[in-house]
């Protein structure tokens, strides 16, 4: 792996596809053992979490169904602190278990501002689940209950996660330099 340049930012190789992918396969038996006897919905948040929620849903060895919602709160490399909705949810989700499906979770506002709208939506049980987790930037109460990795409060892209619209297609994560 070498540094990439993307925009006006240069990125170095942080975590490799091996790693992600072995971290994933873990995350995906733990949830098999949580929720093996339900039928939960995945709500992934788009749009870096595509590959994430892709490759554990492939793992899982149990029916699951899968839906997208679409918010923002990223400008550039900082948050904004204020959540936009997109593209919302559709589907009934009423006395149903359901599984937050998020690429990063830094200050958690986009985590909390959904796992709030599900409650009010009666979902009986929510859970989340997170490919990066930065414990130092995490403001909220909402649990995490199923994180593949921890990281510095960096700026990071690839593996679905971008800088201004460039870098969801590397296969591995990169670090701002």
């Amino acid at each position: 792996m070498e540094l990439i340049h993307l925009h006006d930012k240069t990125f170095k190789p942080y975590i490799t596809e091996q790693v992600i992918d072995e971290r994933v396969a873990q995350i995906a038996q733990n949830i098999s053992a949580d929720l093996k006897k339900t039928l939960p919905l995945f709500i992934v948040v788009l749009n870096g979490s595509f590959i994430f929620a892709a490759n554990l849903v492939k793992k899982l060895p149990f029916p699951c169904e899968i839906t997208f919602v679409k918010l923002a709160s990223y400008q550039g490399t900082q948050s904004t602190g204020q959540v936009t909705e997109i593209i919302g949810l559709t589907e009934a989700i009423e006395n149903r278990t359901v599984v937050i499906v998020e690429d990063i979770v830094d200050t958690g506002t986009t985590i909390e501002k959904l796992y709030h709208l599900l409650k009010q939506k009666k979902a009986k049980q929510i859970k989340t689940a997170t490919l990066l987790f930065k414990p130092t930037a995490y403001k909220k109460d909402i649990p995490i209950d199923y994180i593949c990795m921890e990281i510095a409060n960096d700026f990071v892209v690839g593996y679905g996660l971008d800088y201004d619209g460039l870098g969801r297609n590397l296969k591995d994560i990169y670090v701002l330099t």
